[in-house]
């Protein structure tokens, strides 16, 4: 039997002793004033397709030997086959059984298994150490929208905030083909949330960082035009939305959100700087159950408490690393 399914027989009983409860953690900067994420982005996880499921498996478990992280974010199609559940298992355990918090936006594919968004968002809110919110708010669409602050080292003050949003999936007008686009009342929600937030602190934004799925649409525009650095691979088109809701031009505005971290294309992991904000994928973290011209590895993103920045690289296993970047030192602003 395969070393990693083994793991993963095991490791369930936890999902019923813990089942239910909340990952108990105030996130704050460390004693050095860092604090660093994970990032996992389309793993596509057959749990009747073991072998090359068990790919992804074995690189979790490596990357997060190596790099340590106070937090795990999944930014979408997690699953991609039936039963939901048993794939969820499987990939959620290497980070289960180290007892690090972690949270999840969907994708456009998680909801094409056996499992309806109610149906997922109580799978994921009753799995041990989830720190996100999956429940359809109120007058906001979709599910899973929602923040995580992070206070400082020495303080009960927050000093950074992550926005996590639902990017939803497929156009829902006929006339318009393709993928979904935020939702007004979500930019509205963002654009609330941020200015609580910046009034908190004094009138100055605070740091921030946001993740979901499907690339804005300013993502494609860069992708079109010449002139622009990017550190990282870019081997595939923007999938973008047709539509432009406003969300870029309200992070602009607001002058929190440092990053935006994105994955729905797999061959892309590249980052660039445009018009100060970090427009940015995560590495695809799959297999051979769909496609895939990179090496399955991760994104990680470090903050460091009182600077407006961060440092991001990825990671493709106990060993490699690569594509570093210290932003926005290491690249120059773009604006076309």
């Amino acid at each position: 039997m395969n070393k990693e399914y083994k793991i993963f027989l095991t490791i369930l009983p936890l999902f019923i002793v813990f089942a239910g409860k909340l990952a108990a953690t105030d996130f704050k900067f460390n004693s050095n004033g860092k604090f660093k994420i994970v990032q996992v982005t389309d793993s596509h996880i057959k749990s009747d397709d073991v072998i090359p499921s068990n790919e992804t498996v074995t690189m979790l478990n490596q990357v997060l030997d190596a790099e340590r992280p106070d937090l795990v974010i999944f930014t979408g199609d997690i699953v991609t086959g039936k039963p939901y559940k048993s794939g969820f298992e499987m990939v959620i355990e290497p980070v289960i059984r180290r007892k690090l918090p972690w949270a999840l936006v969907f994708g456009n594919h998680d909801n094409e298994q056996d499992l309806n968004y109610e149906q997922l968002a109580d799978l994921i809110q009753s799995t041990p150490y989830n720190v996100g919110k999956m429940k359809k708010m109120k007058n906001v669409s979709g599910y899973g929208n929602f923040t995580i602050e992070i206070k400082g080292k020495d303080s009960k003050k927050i000093q950074a905030v992550l926005y996590c949003m639902d990017s939803h999936a497929y156009s829902k007008i006929d006339s318009v083909k393709g993928y979904d686009w935020f939702a007004f009342d979500q930019v509205e929600w963002y654009r609330k949330k941020s200015e609580k937030y910046t009034a908190s602190n004094k009138g100055i934004p605070l740091p921030a960082l946001a993740f979901f799925h499907i690339p804005l649409l300013e993502y494609r525009t860069v992708y079109t035009q010449k002139g622009h650095k990017i550190i990282g691979s870019q081997l595939e088109n923007v999938c973008s939305p047709e539509i432009n809701t406003g969300m870029f031009t309200a992070m602009l505005e607001k002058g929190d959100v440092m990053g935006t971290f994105v994955g729905h294309d797999h061959n892309n992991d590249y980052i660039f700087n445009y018009y100060g904000i970090a427009l940015t994928y995560g590495r695809f973290s799959g297999s051979k159950t769909t496609y895939g011209d990179l090496k399955n590895g991760v994104r990680v993103i470090e903050l460091t408490e009182g600077q407006k920045g961060f440092d991001t690289w990825i990671r493709l296993n106990s060993e490699e690393v690569i594509h570093q970047v210290k932003f926005p030192d290491d690249l120059p602003l773009s604006k076309k």
